[in-house]
């Protein structure tokens, strides 16, 4: 069975009232592997919804998000603050399984419209928290002689690395496979140039990361720790 017909059927049996359907994921792309699961959204009128489920129909696995239109913005809108959104993805980029009311063509055109738009404008602030927070560790990596450490340190470095590369273009952010997927249009060898430089980090030729990491900061504005500073909350009278 086709694999939208598979989810479609999935979604039939699970939430015969759903009012609407998507699949999405790297399932519907050439990224897809034998161990590829469907990405799932149903939109209901209300409970059970919302809650997710990971589970297993017939061989596939698969992750299920269930909402209702106003649980969907919920969960959608402060992941736009945080620039970086899967639900909002899984809509926007997927494939739209069943529309029983017009809420599904709704929510899709929702979807790309936010997504298109893309993350709100990167602040200052957050611009010198990442420069900061990767100029810290670029430090304790340069004095780093423990391997296990030292694994700890470079895996650390590599994705705040690549984070920071995404936040000086001011686009989307994304964690695990998708780092590197959001890296590789506005960053093009970024991602192969870091795996590369780590792995010579770990077998003890250190200079490539250290490069690699300052030509990031030095892109981003350079590195930055001395005369950071943050104030706590201040307690009320």
């Amino acid at each position: 069975m086709d694999v939208i017909d598979l989810a479609r059927a999935f979604v039939l049996e699970r939430h015969p009232d759903a009012r609407a359907a998507f699949l999405g994921g790297s399932v519907l792309t050439d990224r897809r592997t034998a161990r590829s699961d469907l990405d799932v959204v149903v939109l209901l009128d209300g409970p059970p919804a919302p809650y997710r489920e990971s589970l297993r129909y017939g061989d596939w696995p698969v992750e299920l998000f269930v909402h209702t239109e106003e649980s969907w913005h919920g969960f959608v809108t402060p992941e736009i603050a945080l620039r970086n959104s899967p639900l909002l993805w899984m809509c926007a980029d997927g494939a739209l399984l069943l529309d029983a009311d017009g809420t599904g063509a709704r929510l899709a055109g929702t979807a790309r419209r936010l997504a298109e738009t893309g993350p709100p404008p990167v602040t200052g602030t957050a611009l010198e928290d990442a420069r900061y927070a990767l100029t810290d560790l670029l430090d304790d990596f340069a004095a780093c002689t423990d391997a296990g450490e030292r694994l700890f340190v470079v895996a650390e470095l590599v994705r705040r690395t690549g984070e920071l590369a995404l936040l000086t273009h001011n686009t989307w952010l994304g964690g695990g496979k998708w780092l590197a997927r959001r890296l590789e249009p506005v960053a093009p060898g970024l991602p192969a140039r870091l795996a590369e430089a780590a792995g010579a980090a770990l077998n003890g030729a250190p200079d490539a990361l250290t490069s690699l990491v300052t030509e990031v900061l030095d892109a981003a504005g350079g590195p930055f720790w001395e005369g950071y500073r943050r104030s706590g909350p201040r307690e009320r009278a």
